[in-house]
């Protein structure tokens, strides 16, 4: 009988062997690393572009003030706590006064001794000048006199010495009411300074405001310059604003600006730039602008963050491509483009970019070209490519 022809077993594990390389390089240019690579397409078209600039900001008093004494010394009362609202002139607080209460009074009692001083001085030149005056009238009538033979040259002498006499006392005592008026506006100025010391102590709302901090109590010593209270005038709030520097082209004066506050997310407020910053910070990179409300809204406290959006002029008629269309070669940026079925890196040049993802293309395309906006992996010259509709848990 004829024994049925039996397979090695080497055959099936070769059969195997050759079944599994196939189905590995069936997955590998399906789905491997050498299967295509998934892109999505888009084509360049003319448009609009809303070009935008983002920052966070923070609400901040244009005019803030710290309101302190200007020698140190101790609290002696606070009148006005946080929250308070405050007008000008009022009394906020009060340093103690030690002893410049009896100083004011000895200053006052001095500028007093000075203006009776000052009388006595004029009462002394009003004798000089009288003395004076009658020393004249008889020194001219003994010269009249001695020249007729009536009286002794010697008597007509001793009336003209009387007459030097007289016009050196008068000289004397018009010096000495001078030098006593001096004291009296020295003691004067003595007394106001005085006066100014003890005004000083009482610390007054410079102006219409809000008390926003409390840095001191009663009894506390403070030093010349420190803050007992701080006010802050609740009109004056804007929101400083940092924009990226790379970002920051077309900032100015005057643009019109959207502002959310952290406390009303779904409330947008209208507003504008006020101020740009000369200087711009080097450690974070960034530009800073002031921008107002144009509306103060009810219940905005200081401190708050907020975002901003400040809008730039719309640029028209431009080409326009989804930025994540951009890829950089370097310092090149570029887009990867699609034509006769091959792939070729297009370097641009990009100008405004608006917060919805638009950027204008000034140089290097024209309307209909296909570019590619995501893919898989990142793209060669050489790399096959399979455009599909989306992309989906993939990298761009």
């Amino acid at each position: 009988m004829k024994m049925p022809f039996t397979v090695p077993r080497q055959v099936w594990f070769a059969l195997f062997g050759v079944a599994l390389l196939l189905a590995f390089g069936w997955v590998a240019l399906k789905s491997g690393p050498f299967a295509p690579i998934k892109v999505t397409l888009t084509r360049v078209a003319k448009g609009e572009v809303a070009p935008a600039l983002f920052g966070i900001g923070t609400v901040e008093a244009r005019r803030a003030y710290l309101i302190g004494p200007t020698a140190a010394g101790r609290v002696g009362r606070v009148l006005v706590d946080v929250g308070d609202t405050v007008r000008t002139g009022q009394l906020l607080a009060e340093m103690d006064p030690v002893d410049l209460d009896k100083r004011v009074a000895s200053a006052a009692a001095a500028a007093q001794r000075g203006k009776s001083a000052v009388a006595a001085a004029e009462a002394q030149v009003r004798d000089a000048r009288s003395r004076q005056a009658l020393a004249a009238s008889e020194a001219r009538r003994y010269v009249d006199l001695g020249k007729k033979n009536f009286v002794s040259q010697s008597m007509v002498d001793s009336k003209l010495q009387q007459q030097q006499s007289g016009d050196a006392q008068l000289a004397a005592a018009e010096s000495a009411l001078a030098s006593a008026r001096q004291d009296l506006a020295r003691l004067d100025a003595d007394r106001a300074a005085a006066q100014q010391q003890r005004g000083n102590i009482r610390l007054l709302a410079p102006t219409d405001g809000v008390v926003t901090s409390r840095d001191a109590e009663p009894g506390s010593t403070v030093i010349a310059g420190q803050s007992v209270l701080k006010l802050q005038e609740p009109g004056s709030l804007w929101v400083t604003v940092r924009l990226d520097q790379g970002r920051s082209a077309g900032l100015r004066v005057g643009l019109p600006a959207d502002i959310v506050l952290r406390s009303s997310p779904g409330r947008t407020l209208p507003g504008k730039v006020v101020r740009v910053e000369p200087i711009s910070d080097s450690v974070t990179e960034e530009r800073i602008a002031q921008v107002a409300f144009d509306s103060l809204p009810q219940g905005v406290s200081s401190n708050e963050m907020a975002d901003v959006t400040l809008h730039l002029p719309v640029v028209t008629d431009a080409l326009i491509l989804p930025n994540a269309a951009l890829r950089h070669r370097g310092a090149q940026a570029g887009v990867w483009l699609r034509a006769d079925g091959r792939l070729r890196f297009a370097p641009v040049k990009t100008g405004a970019e608006g917060l919805d993802g638009k950027v204008q293309i000034v140089e290097g395309l024209k309307a209909g070209d296909e570019a590619v906006v995501y893919t898989e992996r990142e793209l060669r010259d050489d790399s096959r490519i399979k455009v599909v509709s989306s992309l989906t848990g993939t990298a761009k």
